[in-house]
């Protein structure tokens, strides 16, 4: 058997400037038993191959149709297994780096068009004005009905400075909207910290990528410093938060848990699908020679009063941190349900610089919850008043894509009890602007700061 460079995946999906979240492990060889070949079917294959050879109206390369063909296999088991070209797999690599080309959006499929789960924060995308539930009709002159995920993707990649027109439709619009968009070469800040006035931090992470753990520690060292006295709550917000590298999930996670705690297992059918990460340098330095940049924190990291915001855009890594320090009850999760995207894939390279991002495991949070189609339900909902509830009901979510992994540990009806109450019309999105993430008018965030105010105030301090 061949060894495999084998690369751990728990993103989301595609982005545009592709940023899938990632963990490296091991090389490893595995024995497995070896299966029959279904014969009739590969000779179906070979003959179906032969007539387009020699029959179809304009000549096929066989590099084309070979690729087209494991598009097809892949594609066709779940949303979120695919093959990766050259360009793809290139793309993957340098988005953990913080820095990638694109428009900085992550995407998914519906109905045949591309549809915007996310905008990643600080893009172009995002100051253009692409917004979340976007679907996009066409990418210049070109219709994006018939393309795959990966064309479409291609497709608004390019020369940084160079410009794309996205045409969208967007709900409650009349006709569809021309947004200009100019590509870049994307540096994502993930860690973002301030204090949000004297004993109360704010630290919001955008994207977990390879230094977010390290970064963090910095960002904590240096608010407890400027602090100059208790700290009484944090805030850590998550809210659009697509996921990033596994480590840096279990990094963040084990800054505010105590040492050895379980924060995320995973179970597939083979032995390299089954983990158990805890909060250990080990899981999430993973042998890369670092040294332990949580090892320095202050102690009141670990016990400070913390409040987790997220909403329907927070996936994968955001999901496995809320779901660990939820599970331990390390801090209360505010806002609204998570997206559900509770699958591993694993990135296998196939030579010629290609790979295979395969579906391998699911992952579990320490209460053995799977998040898979479900996402994680906040302890107390509430609503971004700048979002109607209407949108909020149509927001993408794991569970409405098409071919989607099942949870096997809940049911998948997105249905709770705890439910968030109808918005008033004074405050529908269509007459309360948009707040910034983190500013004096984020409604959410001024929610999670009366909360860490009101325990204070219940613990007698």
């Amino acid at each position: 058997m061949r060894r495999l460079e084998k690369v751990g995946l728990i993103g989301l999906g595609l982005f545009a400037g592709v940023a899938l979240t990632i963990h490296y492990t091991a090389v490893a060889e595995k024995d497995s038993v070896a299966t029959p070949l279904p014969i009739e079917e590969l000779r179906a294959f070979s003959e179906v191959f032969a007539r387009i050879k020699s029959d179809y109206v304009e000549p096929v390369a066989d590099k084309t149709l070979i690729n087209q063909a494991i598009n097809g296999m892949v594609s066709g088991l779940d949303p979120h297994s695919a093959y990766l070209d050259a360009d793809a797999f290139k793309e993957l690599q340098s988005s953990t780096q913080g820095e990638f080309g694109g428009l900085g959006l992550e995407v998914g499929m519906e109905d045949g068009l591309v549809k915007v789960v996310s905008p990643i924060e600080d893009t172009p995308a995002y100051e253009a004005g692409v917004k979340a539930g976007d679907l996009i009709l066409k990418l210049d002159d070109t219709l994006v009905k018939g393309l795959s995920l990966n064309d479409a993707v291609k497709k608004m990649r390019g020369k940084p400075g160079s410009k794309i027109v996205l045409t969208i439709i967007r709900k409650n619009e009349l006709k569809p909207l021309s947004i200009t968009v100019t590509r870049a070469i994307i540096k994502v800040q993930s860690v973002k910290a301030k204090l949000l006035e004297s004993g109360y931090a704010f630290v919001r992470i955008t994207q977990f990528q390879e230094h977010t753990g390290e970064n963090l520690g910095t960002a904590l060292n240096k608010l407890f410093k400027e602090n100059k006295g208790e700290m009484k709550g944090l805030v850590l917000d998550l809210r659009n938060d697509p996921g990033g590298l596994l480590t840096g999930a279990v990094g963040v996670s084990a800054a505010f848990l105590a040492k050895d705690a379980l924060v995320v297992y995973t179970d597939g059918r083979t032995d390299d699908a089954k983990m158990r990460l805890t909060a250990h340098p080990d899981n999430y330095l993973r042998g890369n020679g670092k040294n332990d940049y949580l090892k320095d924190l202050p102690a009141a990291v670990k016990s400070v009063p913390m409040v987790v915001l997220m909403n329907g855009g927070s996936a994968s890594a955001s999901e496995i941190v809320a779901g660990a320090l939820q599970d331990h009850k390390r801090a209360v999760i505010m806002g609204t349900q998570s997206f559900g995207k509770g699958s591993v894939q694993t990135i296998l390279p196939l030579g010629n610089n290609t790979a295979v991002k395969l579906t391998t495991a699911r992952y579990y949070t320490p209460g053995g919850r799977s998040i898979q189609a479900k996402g994680i339900v906040p302890d107390i909902v509430v609503e971004d008043p700048s979002t109607s509830a209407s949108d909020n009901a149509f927001r993408l979510r794991e569970a409405d894509l098409d071919k989607h992994l099942s949870n096997t540990t809940q049911a998948e009806d997105s249905t709770d009890s705890k439910k968030a109450a109808p918005v008033d019309a004074k405050t529908d999105a269509a007459k309360v602007a948009p707040a910034e993430f983190g500013s004096k008018n984020d409604y959410q965030l001024n929610q999670a700061l009366n909360l860490l105010k009101g325990m204070q105030i219940l613990h007698g301090k």
